[in-house]
């Protein structure tokens, strides 16, 4: 695969997977975060022993919910940290729109690493009325958040998900809905929050939150 980095990649940068093991469950959408971990692996150049990395998830049994996070260096070591899931949202996630842009070009909008000073820094500055920044590219175009991704139900039933093409992550549980045939990708702008019949914010963890945007 064609290395997509202008520059090298910068020691210790990890790829990160995020998700939820429930009892008598697992892990939801396993297959699907195996595929991003390799295809981002490949991307940056790392090794990656995904029939290994499987067997440590199999492996993963608990008599509660479990928030996961596996880690994977460049020389393949894989680190799992896990700690009991906290409750789900009950209420709608009140977002507003990241003052700060992001570049629809930039490659590690395209991959889940340790890389992600922007973000981090984003959520450790929100309000506390605030649960959630959405940005926007140098286009316009609404891209992601800082943990999730975004989507909109139109009036006329149609769910809308930014394309990848805008700057944003492949989120595991915005694959499954595009899979599954329930979204489609087409370019979003702020202007669509105002008319959507409901905003959904998205990632593997969770599943998916209501959004509601505050001014």
């Amino acid at each position: 695969m064609e290395n997509p980095f202008r520059d090298p990649i910068p020691a210790g940068t990890r790829l990160i997977e995020t998700f939820g093991f429930r009892v008598g469950q697992g892990i939801a959408r396993q297959d699907l975060h195996l595929a991003r971990l390799e295809h981002s692996a490949q991307a940056l150049g790392f090794a990656c022993d995904i029939a290994d990395v499987r067997d440590k998830l199999d492996a993963i049994d608990c008599d509660i919910d479990l928030r996961c996070r596996l880690t994977l260096d460049a020389d393949g070591c894989v680190e799992i940290q896990a700690v009991q899931l906290p409750p789900a949202p009950t209420a709608p996630w009140r977002f507003q729109i990241a003052p700060k842009t992001v570049s629809s070009d930039d490659p590690w909008l395209q991959h889940k690493t340790t890389q992600r000073a922007t973000y981090d820094q984003a959520r450790a500055d929100l309000a506390d009325t605030i649960d959630e920044l959405i940005f926007v590219n140098e286009r316009g175009e609404l891209c992601e958040g800082t943990i999730t991704n975004i989507a909109v139900a139109t009036a006329k039933g149609d769910h809308l998900t930014p394309p990848l093409s805008s700057g944003c992550l492949p989120g595991v549980y915005r694959q499954s809905q595009l899979d599954a045939g329930h979204w489609r990708e087409a370019i979003l702008t702020p202007a669509d929050l105002k008319s959507a019949s409901r905003i959904i914010l998205s990632n593997s963890l969770r599943g998916e939150i209501t959004g509601a945007l505050q001014s």
